[in-house]
């Protein structure tokens, strides 16, 4: 973020108080939100603010004041550069210390000594550049055209920036929700909710702190009724935020109920997360097989160079994780005009059914990609006349995944984790931690990163400053999540504004073995897509 971007939105939040309040009927009360998270004006327009001293201009998304000010509403720092919270309950209160009003509940001691800004003091501010005490603004300052219609229905959505309660939190008690999808593996599915419940257990005995309260949301039948059962046990169960969790083949529905209802979404163990640039509250720590279709994507497109005519033939059950990742790499591949064709097995169907026929099919291709579970992978048989072989590691179950050794001098596998010999350190503490408590290691990877998942929401709790407010919960961890010392099975996790996956990359691995014993080398470098 530039300096230039720091002190445009603070002079927006400014303009957008000098209004009077008749002045909100003008414009639909959206259109501050527009303004401040995208920079797009009640008309339409994009939001436009201009340097006078350096006679340079911004507008739209790049003038938007959530770029600064966050869409708490609860400023940043850049460098040495200070950006002050912008909540109502800040900009309408006066910060001359000693007077009888307590401190607000966060950076009480970057506020500063000023009076409570007015309509005539904020007008004074964007057209003169000087705060309520005649103090001369940043030189970097812009100023912004805008009407009164639209400065009215701003200074109505600055409003409802505050630091008030806020559902799922009570002076003694935080309330996390976990959720489990219908189709969640059920082995994977009790090691996640061993460590939650562990975790949720040790939290109660923290001196002076919130304690936790875990509530499981299971959701049963078909995904259109979800919606439904989420607002229910939401407004049976009031909670702060989601932790962890699991799902199968579709995150769809739980990651649209979150957005909508501004509750964050924190690391749920999903092999289709997602994806969606506007979206805010839900993290992930991978975009699980899509990643995967991307790295495998990459691969390909860089053979394709020297073999503009590859044919790629693609293998996956219906309704299953693969079919997402599928589509992901069609995708990718036309755009460099290969050609793609799917074979696709019968849902459900038992194990390794169709896959040889499957098989017959591709081997009239050049590359091909299996999106199978570990039981179709152990049924494959001989592989085919094909030089080029791709699989899921995360389908097929990472070092674990049973290829049959004929398989291994042709297949490759997409891996979005650091490498088995590589993460050792990075997984001793969390082993540690489940040894010492005797919680069975079932599913190592999910137990891992919901372990992950709890620590990364404790060290956030400690930078909260009492301030419970749900976005402001997803701007800290957007900030500290790349300085934690345990990154589990990743090499490194970071998160930055407008950033939804924390681990970016993969390598492209194959099976080695050695005295018995089969084996993950990287045969690529970290790719990052």
């Amino acid at each position: 973020m530039t300096a230039w971007h720091l002190v445009t939105a603070s002079l927006a939040i400014a303009a957008a108080c000098a209004l009077p309040e008749s002045a909100t009927a003008a414009v639909p009360a959206s259109a501050g939100e527009s303004i401040y998270l995208r920079g797009v004006l009640g008309s339409g327009a994009p939001l436009a603010g201009t340097q006078e001293s350096a006679g340079t201009s911004t507008q739209g998304a790049d003038a938007a004041c959530v770029n600064c000010h966050q869409r708490s509403g609860l400023g940043s720092t850049e460098g040495s550069i200070f950006i002050p919270p912008i909540t109502s309950d800040y900009l309408f209160h006066d910060h001359a210390h000693g007077g009888d009003a307590p401190p607000l509940p966060y950076g009480e001691s970057t506020h500063g000594n000023r009076s409570a800004y007015t309509p005539a003091t904020l007008a004074r501010a964007i057209r003169e550049g000087v705060d309520p005490e005649g103090r001369t603004l940043s030189s970097l300052m812009p100023r912004y055209a805008l009407d009164d219609a639209d400065m009215g229905a701003l200074v109505e959505y600055l409003k409802s920036l505050a630091v008030h309660r806020v559902p799922g939190v009570t002076p003694s008690v935080l309330h996390f929700a976990t959720i489990f999808t219908p189709d969640a593996d059920p082995v994977k599915r009790r090691g996640v909710l061993d460590v939650l419940e562990h975790y949720m257990v040790e939290q109660r005995f923290s001196p002076g702190k919130r304690r936790w309260q875990l509530h499981v949301w299971q959701l049963a039948g078909a995904a259109t009724t979800w919606q439904t059962q989420l607002e229910q046990n939401l407004h049976r169960e009031p909670v702060f935020a989601v932790l962890s969790g699991l799902g199968g083949s579709d995150w769809g529905p739980v990651h649209d109920f979150c957005e909508q209802n501004a509750i964050p979404c924190l690391f749920p163990n999903v092999e289709v997360p997602v994806a969606s640039d506007g979206d805010f509250y839900s993290l992930y720590f991978s975009k699980g097989v899509l990643l995967e279709a991307e790295l495998i994507g990459t691969e390909l497109a860089r053979l394709a160079r020297d073999a503009p005519h590859l044919v790629v033939v693609q293998v996956y059950r219906a309704g299953d994780s693969g079919q997402a990742a599928a589509h992901v790499l069609t995708t990718k591949l036309r755009e460099h005009g290969l050609s793609v064709r799917d074979q696709i097995l019968t849902a459900g169907g038992a194990s390794g059914r169709g896959v040889a026929a499957a098989l017959r099919e591709a081997g009239k291709a050049d590359a091909l990609v299996l999106w199978l579970r570990p039981d179709d992978i152990a049924a494959l048989g001989s592989p085919p006349a094909v030089r080029h072989v791709y699989l899921s590691g995360l389908m097929g179950g990472l070092e674990v995944i049973p290829l049959p050794a004929s398989w291994r001098r042709v297949a490759r596998l997409a891996y979005p984790f650091d490498t088995p010999d590589h993460r050792g350190a990075q997984l001793d503490y969390p082993l540690g931690w489940f040894s010492f408590r005797k919680i069975p290691i079932v599913a190592e990877q999910v137990q891992v990163d919901t372990y992950l998942a709890c620590s990364l929401m404790t060290e956030v709790s400690q930078h909260l400053a009492n301030s419970y407010v749900r976005p402001y919960l997803i701007e800290q961890l957007q900030g500290m999540v790349e300085h934690g010392l345990v990154t589990g099975y990743y090499p490194h996790l970071t998160l930055g504004y407008r950033q939804q996956f924390a681990s970016k990359g993969g390598y492209i691995a194959r099976l080695t073995e050695e005295h018995g014993t089969v084996q993950v080398v990287a045969d690529s470098a970290w790719i990052v897509p």
